[in-house]
């Protein structure tokens, strides 16, 4: 190592960390990573992985409405959040614990403390220590934004501390649009709170397909929430029964919590980037090439504190193809093109390629195929809902550039149909793959018919 103490240091023992730190140390190199807090990161920890399993509990409340169109009659039900919260937090003990074996196993030293770039081959750690590294991975992901900034902001919560409220909130106001606050709007909504859902936009979920935007803010409204549509808090003052929020459309709301999700940054502030040269842009996120290199060689950055594609399986893809360049000496770059993605509200969201509008800007003329349907479950059950399904074509190649799903498993349908749009699948390929009946997957090969044709 020529007189470094470590092949490699990597900040942060989130997923693409600890996919980086292991495949590295499975190349030969001597690794160290470098937490403060608990290994795992967001996903594992305060994201993806407990709010997955709140939204498998609050769909409970749908199958016992439901279950009597089957015959089934259901006793009284009733719900217990703190036995679902420490459930949760076994859950998510036990696969931090699995991260952490999966770094034994594989020799990588857990520094337990938080770690700050001193240098171009150094990091300081908050135990005192000092190490120098032939190269230095920054991988600290990213951190909530508080905003906008109003008297009595300090009262608000954010999505790490929302899974560990000791009481249910029985009335909360989410602020923001974007997939955290649907999200966790559906799922209080369906768990018995009256959510209100505040935001600037027309519509949640900017950036999505407008088709599907236009069905997750109907769907929320049928689950109960309240939209106020262009208001925002301008003040949150508490009270002896928890907090009035006074909005900027006039009115007040007397609610029990207040969770801001406005928006997510890279998580670089006190991290030394500066000591040793680093670039970063206006919002805090490293500057980084296509191999994940910053402008000092020495230095790499993956993840979120990118703010390339901030999606956990992104991260892990770059923490692997930084490991396979650096020390497995298999120059690798990360494909971009076509990740898909999902938004667990209640029905679900998939997504994989672009929107309408983008692909129209891209492509010019396309041919639009959507399916609108009552799903099986819903014939019997009485529940009001229906499934939408949408493909984005390139008029020209004929190219699937465009998926759009809503309804169940939505995000199951997305990762299978991302595969062959990947390699470029036109709509002749889905016309000819047999369908799997009875199941809403079959409507993907089943459109035959545009809807319409956008000109160019």
């Amino acid at each position: 190592m020529s007189g470094y103490d470590y092949d490699l240091i990597v900040i942060g023992a989130g997923s693409g960390g600890v996919r980086a730190a292991r495949i590295a140390a499975s190349h030969g190199a001597r690794v160290a990573i470098a937490e403060a807090f608990r290994v795992g990161g967001t996903c594992v920890i305060r994201g993806c992985v407990p709010k997955k399993l709140y939204v498998m509990a609050s769909r409970f409340k749908d199958e016992f409405d439901d279950a009597k169109g089957f015959g089934w009659h259901v006793g009284e039900t009733a719900f217990d959040w703190p036995w679902l919260v420490a459930a949760k937090e076994k859950e998510i003990t036990r696969l931090s614990g699995l991260y952490e074996q999966t770094l034994s196993n594989n020799k990588v030293e857990l520094i337990r403390a938080r770690a700050t770039i001193a240098g171009p081959n150094a990091a300081h750690f908050s135990d005192g220590r000092t190490a120098s590294a032939r190269y230095i991975l920054v991988a600290t992901g990213g951190a909530p934004v508080l905003a906008p900034h109003i008297p009595g902001l300090e009262w608000g919560l954010s999505s790490n501390e929302i899974f560990d409220l000791p009481t249910f909130p029985q009335r909360l106001l989410i602020v923001g649009a974007g997939y955290i606050a649907v999200e966790f709007a559906s799922i209080f909504a369906r768990l018995g709170a009256q959510v209100y859902l505040a935001y600037r936009a027309d519509l949640p979920l900017r950036g999505f397909d407008e088709d599907l935007r236009k069905r997750v803010a109907e769907a929320l409204t049928i689950a109960g929430v309240s939209h106020h549509v262009g208001a925002l808090p301008t003040r949150i003052d508490k009270t002896s029964k928890g907090f009035c929020v006074s909005m900027s459309d006039g009115e007040t709301r007397d609610v029990d919590a207040v969770l801001v999700a406005t928006g997510r940054r890279p998580l670089t502030q006190n991290l030394g980037l500066e000591r040793a040269g680093v670039a970063t842009r206006e919002n805090g996120a490293i500057v980084v090439d296509e191999h994940s290199r910053t402008n000092v060689p020495s230095i790499y950055a993956v993840g979120d504190v990118t703010d390339r594609i901030n999606l956990t399986p992104v991260a892990i893809r770059e923490g692997h193809a930084f490991a396979d360049s650096v020390f497995g000496d298999a120059p690798t770059t990360v494909d971009y093109d076509c990740v898909a993605s999902a938004v667990f509200t209640t029905p679900e969201v998939g997504a994989v390629g672009l929107a309408e509008t983008a692909a129209q800007s891209k492509y010019g003329a396309l041919d639009i195929y959507e399916t609108s349907f009552r799903p099986m479950k819903a014939t019997l059950s009485g529940r009001n809902e229906r499934t939408f399904m949408k493909l984005v074509v390139d008029a020209a190649s004929q190219r699937v550039v465009g998926a759009h799903i809503f309804g169940h498993e939505a995000g199951e349908m997305a990762q299978l149909v991302a595969i062959p749009m990947r390699m470029g699948a036109t709509k002749r390929d889905f016309d000819a793959t047999m369908a799997v009946h009875p199941t809403a997957a079959e409507e993907l090969v089943t459109m035959r018919t545009p809807s319409r044709r956008v000109a160019s």
